[in-house]
């Protein structure tokens, strides 16, 4: 069964309801339901998210979103070793060098985001939510 990270932005499309990304997004959400594929998001991303989805709605709504957040995503721990790790990375932003070791260490065969470009010097091979799509699709 594929291990996907979901990054942040790809989590917001879904729960945001932000066009014309929702579709994707939602169909990976949808796939980790149906136990199609295993779906992780990484520790530092909750708190982000809830943040952003409060100022979008507000405090009540965001912590239920996260609340449905945490009941379909497993969460990869975030911890000294991790931002050490993402601290030797070299990757301009450091929230998505976060991302990328801790998808490498809960053992993620890709990073799933819409910024492809942020991801390159990643450990762990990024891709888009279409391309993520078909790769569940196509059982490869």
């Amino acid at each position: 069964m594929r291990h996907l990270l979901l990054d942040a932005d790809v989590v917001l499309d879904v729960l945001i309801e932000r066009e014309p990304h929702v579709a994707f997004a939602s169909a990976l959400w949808a796939a980790g339901e149906r136990g199609e594929c295993r779906l992780s998001i990484s520790a530092h991303a909750v708190t982000t998210i809830y943040y952003l989805a409060a100022r979008q709605r507000d405090a009540r709504r965001a912590r239920e979103l996260v609340g449905e957040l945490l009941s379909v995503f497993a969460v990869a721990p975030v911890n000294q070793s991790i931002l050490l790790r993402a601290s030797g990375l070299e990757m301009e932003d450091f929230e998505d060098a976060v991302a990328a070791a801790a998808a490498e260490s809960a053992g993620c065969e890709a990073v799933v985001t819409r910024n492809l470009s942020d991801f390159e010097a990643s450990p762990v091979p990024a891709i888009d939510p279409a391309t993520a799509l078909a790769w569940l699709e196509l059982g490869e």
